[in-house]
């Protein structure tokens, strides 16, 4: 068979159903292959799209998302949304294309170092130049994408390699049986929260993966230690439960903040430093720190673990919570009530009078209520991102998708594709602003073309907002964010889709309800008051951590 064939056979051995992508010529024969397989292709409109889709994939199942491109320029469109799987832990697999081996030893149409191009930003990759190694390079692409920490890996086939025969078949996939936890290590950090008055659990992107979350749940429930999560880790443990104060990660010093100061004894738990850096919350370097997570802690002056448990996270917890059966440890969560309660009357202000213009907080408590607990929301990066991570209410593990390590653009709308393929029963809003929006607005064709039904929900301020705010918020001005856009409820029914554009509160509540209730692809454009941005940085400039003594 053909080295294509047999690449196509060691993906459906790996269980993909799905190759997103754009058509070349040097990815012919691969394509060819994929049509005579059960794996279905779904050409995207841009290269980054298709790495955006994979990664959103990734992130939602587990499972590496597939996406393709060409050489040169495909390659390097792919590069972004590759590079953000990477840094978001999200499993993914990219495919691309070559030039002939036999010019690329020198100046040619098209041809870029792509392997070279992406060492940086994937686990491992390589390029096929003998056919018969494909079942081993794609067996170890997947291998290494899904293995904890998860991350991006990509193949390169060159197109005279991808048309040779060869003959062999696919290697299939084993389960894998991960570390368990050091006992000498179990015993350093339960005599390390022994020693603790105010123990707070920072819990990261590694915490809801897996059994991780329902073991990290039991876990607050046997110690009653609080719980703070940082953008990627929101839904570990609800925001309904007593324990939680929400989030940590804002670069303002928020309410959350208060118990932070305070607590002598920080338990991570799948943190990545990429997320939210340690100088944030420990700048005097004097809490104790355990480290819990499948890899070892980074080497860095802020972060120096007095316990590392490195293994399985779900295994560490659940051998913690079998050892405190046997002891007697326990916080009552009552010192954290008085903080909680002001967080959540924070996020109660943020509700919108019929008299009010829209603001993002405002409208995220309208559609707090229209979503159940399981379904999802994915957030573009912007302000709204920080008021999505900071004021969403999240009950449910991977129900809110947010990406803060490369924290790229765009990646909402195409990630709305994803979550419906993922989850086809879940309602979805794609949450973004008017930047992050026109930077893929091409997928609206995407996902009409495959029949998927999301709410495409923007923030419209005419302005990259987030930047804005920066920037007024260090300077007292801003310079180079203005933007301008089209007619959102036109531009909607171009693509065959119905759009929305509330004026007013009423309006607001009336179209956001029937948009997400319909199960069908559209688009509410919500023009949003961004004033809400600095009150924020005001409101935080006061102390409020001395209105709070933590006793019970």
């Amino acid at each position: 068979m053909k080295a294509s064939d047999i690449l196509v056979k060691s993906l459906e051995a790996e269980g993909v159903q799905h190759v997103y992508g754009v058509p070349g010529e040097e990815n012919q024969d691969l394509l060819f292959s994929l049509q005579k397989s059960s794996i279905r292709f779904v050409p995207t409109r841009h290269e980054q799209g298709a790495a955006f889709i994979a990664d959103v994939y990734g992130r939602l199942t587990g499972k590496a998302g597939v996406c393709l491109a060409t050489l040169g320029p495909g390659a390097t469109n792919l590069l972004t949304g590759v590079a953000d799987a990477h840094f978001d832990k999200s499993p993914v697999v990219a495919i691309t294309g070559q030039g002939d081996s036999d010019r690329l030893h020198k100046e040619s149409h098209q041809a870029v170092n792509i392997v070279h191009m992406f060492e940086a930003v994937t686990k491992w990759n390589t390029s096929i130049q003998n056919p018969a190694i494909i079942p081993e390079v794609v067996r170890k692409a997947f291998k290494l994408a899904e293995m904890e920490k998860p991350g991006a890996t990509h193949l390169e086939l060159p197109e005279d390699v991808a048309k040779m025969q060869v003959k062999g078949k696919p290697i299939l996939p084993k389960r894998l049986r991960r570390a368990a936890p050091d006992y000498k290590a179990i015993d350093q950090a339960l005599e390390l929260i022994k020693k603790a008055k105010y123990p707070l659990i920072i819990a990261g992107n590694g915490a809801i993966r897996k059994l991780a979350s329902k073991h990290l749940r039991q876990f607050v429930e046997k110690t009653g230690i609080p719980v703070a999560h940082t953008f990627m880790g929101k839904g570990a443990v609800s925001d309904m439960d007593e324990h939680s104060l929400f989030t940590i990660g804002l670069g303002a010093r928020d309410y959350v903040m208060c118990y932070v100061d305070k607590a002598d004894l920080i338990i991570t738990v799948g943190y990545d430093i990429a997320e939210y850096g340690p100088e944030h919350w420990n700048p005097k370097k004097d809490k104790k720190l355990i480290h819990i997570d499948f890899t070892p802690a980074e080497v860095y002056d802020y972060y120096q673990p007095d316990a590392e448990i490195v293994a399985d996270i779900s295994a560490t917890l659940w051998e913690l919570n079998q050892r405190l059966e046997k002891e007697n440890i326990s916080f009552d969560p009552c010192v954290i009530t008085p903080l909680r309660e002001r967080i959540m009357k924070d996020h109660k202000s943020y509700d919108l009078k019929d008299n009010a213009k829209p603001t993002v907080p405002g409208t995220l408590n309208i559609l707090r209520t229209l979503l159940d607990d399981d379904d999802i929301l994915i957030s573009d990066v912007g302000s709204h991102k920080m008021w999505i991570a900071r004021n969403y209410c999240t009950h449910v593990p991977g129900t809110v998708i947010i990406s803060n390590g490369l924290a790229s653009m765009g990646i909402a709308l195409p990630g709305g594709i994803a979550a419906k393929i993922a989850y086809p029963k879940q309602k979805v809003v794609a949450a973004m602003g008017d930047g992050g929006f026109l930077m893929n607005v091409q997928e609206i064709e995407t996902a009409k073309r495959l029949k998927l039904g999301y709410v495409i929900l923007v923030f419209n301020d005419n302005d990259y907002g987030l930047i804005r705010w920066k920037q007024e918020a260090a300077e007292g001005k801003h310079f180079g964010t203005a933007l301008t856009n089209p007619d959102y409820v036109k531009l909607a029914e171009s693509f065959g889709i119905k759009g929305y554009n509330p004026k007013n509160v009423k309006q607001l509540k009336r179209d956001l309800k029937k948009a997400v209730d319909s199960k069908e692809l559209c688009i509410v454009a919500v023009d949003i008051d961004p004033s809400e941005n600095m009150k924020l940085s005001k409101k935080l400039d006061k102390d409020w951590c001395e209105t709070f003594d933590f006793k019970c």
